[in-house]
């Protein structure tokens, strides 16, 4: 309900572009404030961070960067590499305050501007 909220709703994003395969795969958070659902975030097995939404009111109370830590270091137990995500680039900040380094250039998805952002969680091998 929260990613309908804030991605069909607000955002304007088709309600079958919002859906996918890969939610039965994923592993979902849920952030609670008093027993209420405030927003969610979801991470693919391969380390893709996505669908995160933040309900309006609660935005800009850490909430966001908490999921993202959770599930930064679920991806660590896992023993994963690197996580990496397609930010809206409204959102670059919030991501590169996170350790996220921008790929590539700004492609179009469900006709917001996004870019590919990755964050290792090792050091690179060296040669």
């Amino acid at each position: 309900a929260i990613r309908i909220e804030v991605f069909v709703e607000e955002q304007g994003v088709p309600l079958q572009l919002e859906q996918d395969e890969h939610d039965a795969g994923a592993l979902h958070l849920l952030a609670l404030v008093d027993a209420e659902p405030v927003a969610t975030a979801r991470m693919l097995p391969d380390g893709h961070i996505g669908r995160m939404a933040v309900r309006r009111e609660h935005r800009g109370r850490g909430i966001g960067g908490q999921l993202l830590q959770t599930l930064i270091e679920e991806a660590r137990s896992r023993g994963l590499d690197e996580v990496f995500l397609h930010a809206q680039c409204q959102a670059e900040e919030f991501y590169r305050r996170h350790g996220f380094v921008a790929r590539g250039g700004t492609f179009l998805d469900a006709g917001i501007d996004h870019r590919t952002m990755v964050r290792r969680l090792v050091p690179p091998k060296r040669p």
